[in-house]
């Protein structure tokens, strides 16, 4: 059956506003502004996944700084913790942004909406469904009913997993909001019988608990789908458009570089993000678009609308910077 939205959904957005709210209530840095030498400084909201792989390469290798750009990085937990602060004008950007949550945000006139650049797309095994090594749950169908962790609910894990399993014919799960970092802690104790890990979170988790992957998240009528990109407002890029330019080029190199030279991602993990050298060899890598591409786009704002998390389509080719 399909997701529908409900006024439970609404409260739920709005609870996790509220918490994002006091998550931010102590960061009064500018999201924007000028240094003395005429660069624009731009604080950045992302997430320590692989998903921020451009953002940190960007920064490292001086593409910001070529297009006249100080790029501060900001870490949370999850990328809605930092939308209050990017309509607040605190952060200018939010890169590792979970589509499906900002889509939902841009229907509900909470922002307008506007994308930089893509993050990455879906690739084999960039996210897995993991069980304790000795659980009973051996297949797809066996997750019917079962709960299982989600960094947020009804974003773009619930997404592409409802789809596979929809494809299998296998019936769906029960999910259960828990943070990256605390899925780990959360299987051992048996609070859930499965968790959505996306790297370097699954690596770290396999390795560190013994894990098995159930199932591919990055399988069937997942694969390919964009699953993050680095948005910001139409008000930001009314303001700063030479500078919302500028961000998008030196992602897409950036995002050129990962795709090209995936040990360039591999080496800067371990930088950002807490997984060690040795586990970061062993991640499996999303792919990194050198482009934004408005029909990948709109597939998923369709899988959206079919699931009952959209109320209606939403074209995304005018929400791009071109």
């Amino acid at each position: 059956m399909a997701l529908r939205r409900s006024r439970s959904g609404t409260k739920r957005l709005a609870a996790l506003l509220t918490a994002a709210v006091l998550v931010l209530a102590g960061c009064d840095s500018e999201g924007s502004s000028s240094s003395a030498d005429g660069r624009l400084r731009l604080t950045v909201a992302a997430l320590p996944l692989t998903d921020s792989a451009a953002l940190y390469l960007a920064r490292d290798r001086g593409l910001f700084a070529k297009e006249g750009l100080e790029v501060r990085i900001q870490q949370v937990q999850q990328s809605i913790q930092a939308l209050p602060a990017l309509l607040k004008g605190q952060v200018g950007v939010i890169a590792s942004a979970n589509y499906v949550t900002y889509f939902q945000a841009y229907e509900k006139g909470t922002l307008d909406l506007r994308i930089l650049a893509e993050g990455v797309r879906i690739a084999p095994h960039m996210m897995d469904v993991l069980v304790p090594r000795d659980s009973s749950l051996r297949s797809p169908a066996d997750l019917a009913g079962k709960k299982i962790a989600v960094a947020v609910l009804n974003n773009i894990q619930s997404l592409t997993l409802n789809a596979i399993l929809d494809a299998e014919g296998a019936g769906r799960p029960a999910y259960r909001q828990i943070l990256f970092p605390q899925m780990g802690p959360a299987l051992e104790r048996g609070q859930v019988d499965a968790v959505h890990a996306v790297e370097p979170f699954s690596t770290a988790i396999q390795g560190e608990l013994g894990a098995r992957v159930l199932l591919d998240g990055g399988s069937g009528p997942a694969r390919g789908l964009p699953a993050s990109g680095y948005v910001t407002t139409r008000a930001f890029v009314q303001q700063h458009p030479k500078a919302a330019e500028g961000f998008r080029r030196a992602i897409e190199a950036a995002s050129r570089l990962a795709a090209e030279h995936p040990d360039l991602v591999r080496a800067e993990l371990p930088k950002y993000s807490k997984v060690t050298a040795a586990q970061a060899g062993k991640l499996h890598l999303p792919a990194y678009p050198v482009a934004a591409d408005p029909a990948r786009l709109r597939r998923l704002t369709r899988l959206m609308r079919d699931q009952g998390m959209l109320e209606k389509a939403i074209d995304p080719a005018p929400l791009l910077v071109k």
